[in-house]
């Protein structure tokens, strides 16, 4: 959790800095992300909140993503991680969006996705994207720190 709440001061210091805001697109950590980064001092002046799209619909319905590409690859995957973000920068005003989609347990996903299994994905507005594929370990509280932890380092590599 120090990890997590210091990576997410970190992020919000550098945006700021750069005169960049941020968003995040959330599944499997369901606003927690969002949460962090409100958190930290200065968020006020750089975070715009944030899209909770758990279920595969609203992921589509709200962000955009694709049903071609979630029936193709399933919603836990690094194509919709990208189109996540890529979906959170097009539909709101911030400069870098934040995602995550994976499986945090207690049990696989409906399309057998193993716990653990989780994609996280940071996108532009000028068109950059970062994705990385995480194998997480532990109870669900762990999985969805070390999964935010990840995404907030994935956005930090775009702001810097």
């Amino acid at each position: 959790m120090d990890d997590l709440k210091a990576e997410a001061e970190r992020v919000v210091a550098l945006a700021k800095s750069k005169k960049l805001t941020l968003l995040t697109v959330e599944s499997c950590t369901a606003g927690a992300l969002a949460c962090a980064l409100a958190e930290a001092e200065g968020a006020g002046e750089v975070f715009h909140g944030g899209f909770v799209v758990y279920s595969k619909e609203n992921k589509s319905f709200a962000i955009g993503v694709p049903v071609e590409v979630l029936s193709k690859h399933t919603a836990v995957s690094a194509e919709v991680a990208k189109a996540m973000a890529v979906g959170g920068v097009e539909r709101s005003p911030a400069d870098i969006a934040m995602a995550v989609t994976g499986v945090a347990g207690p049990d696989p996903d409906e399309d057998g996705n193993p716990v653990g299994l989780v994609f996280i994905s940071a996108a532009t507005r000028d068109g950059r994207v970062l994705e990385e594929r995480l194998a997480l370990s532990g109870d669900k509280a762990a999985i969805c720190n070390a999964a935010m932890t990840a995404a907030l380092r994935l956005a930090e590599r775009l702001v810097t």
